[in-house]
């Protein structure tokens, strides 16, 4: 497959996707990101045109409703993002007979599991953002049944609306925070997944591993609670020279939310190690990366 041809990304200010097209400038890889109106993946028509206009070599899919809380109250548009837009936008790859990666979440599990999650566990989701995510990856594999799933969990950036970047606004403006300190999980950056997902279509497209399609987990190496995340970020955050709040531990009890939370969202990534020989780095090293990142920023608006 000519490899001059884009990979077309469906969303386009998202954080995966903005580092997919930042790695992609960097490493001179064709991304074409696209969103609404020029891509509406509720629209088959929409999609047609895109798909028609661009003759990508390959689909991913970082385009979803992501309010976990809000998704509570507003169900249907919440399905029609992420199973029924999901699954249009997977068929048209399919008619394509290109690669169509999709991304999902460690909300399809209910958290209750005392290890990290594999591949084949029962998924079970607390959560109506959780449920769709879940539909969504059935419907995507239905239409596009060589498509594949990452699951990944906890992902922040030095875009968009994330928990890094919550708790740094915080730290600008309060005395002290409260975070859960017994829901675990694995921090992991957008970046190392964009650099995961260039590499896995590359492997498809040039090493024909068009048989490798599937549900895999992509993660951070390690894994820890919120509070301590948290910590982490204060702590790096005070070491370039910026104010940080007091930081107080709580449980999830005593911070109720519309839409409940896995207490375990740990995954076993040892699938995708195997298949495509790709481990994240650990989330601690990742996190320094994005407050460096983040700390540039902060430096040059102030």
């Amino acid at each position: 497959m000519d490899s001059a041809r884009p990979i077309l990304v469906a969303g386009k200010t998202g954080q995966l996707a903005r580092c997919l097209a930042d790695l992609g400038e960097q490493n001179q890889i064709p991304i074409v990101a696209v969103e609404r109106p020029a891509l509406d993946i509720e629209d088959v028509e929409s999609i047609d045109r895109i798909m028609a206009a661009v003759m990508p070599r390959a689909v991913v899919n970082a385009a979803a409703y992501t309010a976990v809380d809000k998704a509570e109250s507003e169900p249907e548009c919440v399905f029609a993002v992420n199973r029924d837009g999901a699954a249009r936008l997977a068929a048209a790859a399919a008619r394509y007979q290109i690669p169509y990666i999709h991304i999902s979440t460690d909300y399809v599990f209910d958290g209750r599991k005392s290890s990290p999650y594999r591949e084949d566990d029962l998924p079970s989701p607390l959560s109506v953002y959780g449920r769709s995510k879940l539909e969504g990856e059935l419907a995507v594999q239905q239409a596009h049944p060589a498509a594949l799933v990452l699951r990944t969990s906890w992902m922040y950036s030095s875009y968009g609306q994330n928990f890094v970047r919550t708790m740094l606004r915080l730290a600008a403006t309060r005395d002290k925070v409260r975070v859960v300190n017994d829901q675990n999980g694995s921090p992991t950056a957008a970046r190392d997944v964009a650099r995961a997902i260039l590499d896995i279509v590359s492997q498809i497209v040039e090493m024909d591993k068009q048989s490798s399609g599937g549900i895999y987990h992509l993660a951070a190496t390690g894994d820890t609670t919120w509070y301590d995340f948290a910590a982490a970020i204060f702590d790096g955050w005070a070491k370039r020279g910026w104010r940080v709040p007091l930081l107080e531990p709580i449980t999830t009890a005593d911070y109720p939310t519309p839409a409940q939370r896995p207490a375990n969202s740990r995954l076993d990534c040892t699938k995708i190690a195997q298949t495509f020989g790709i481990r994240l780095p650990l989330w601690s090293e990742s996190l320094e990366v994005c407050l460096s990142e983040l700390a540039v920023a902060h430096t040059e608006e102030n």
